[in-house]
């Protein structure tokens, strides 16, 4: 088997359009890093300390495998008005092998 060295992902910003990001596994990054490494409009304001929810975001393919939410990650997603059941704070994915395909949609403000 051979082991892949970058996955693909989608993530629709708050205009709707699609950005097709190329991820490197091997540097240990979350969603939220590769989405300001691509300058996407992400604010993450805490630098991905999950205190803020500003990086917010849904799931919009739910066939890919993620970690599980902790509680910091519940309580804060459970303050926000427009959270649902596909709600993640993107700096606490970290990016996997198995999540090549992901697609995501940043969430509004």
């Amino acid at each position: 088997m051979i082991m892949k060295n970058e996955i693909t992902i989608t993530v629709t910003d708050q205009s709707g359009i699609q950005h097709i990001l190329l991820c490197p596994l091997e540097m240990g990054l979350t969603l939220k890093d590769i989405c300001k490494a691509y300058e996407l409009p992400m604010e993450a304001m805490c630098g991905g300390m999950a205190m803020c929810a500003t990086c917010h975001c849904f799931v919009l393919n739910e066939t890919i495998p993620l970690p599980e939410k902790n509680d910091i990650e519940e309580a804060l997603l459970s303050e926000l008005f427009n959270s649902d059941i596909t709600s993640r704070l993107a700096c606490q994915i970290h990016l996997t092998a198995n999540m090549d395909g992901l697609a995501v949609k940043i969430a509004a403000d």
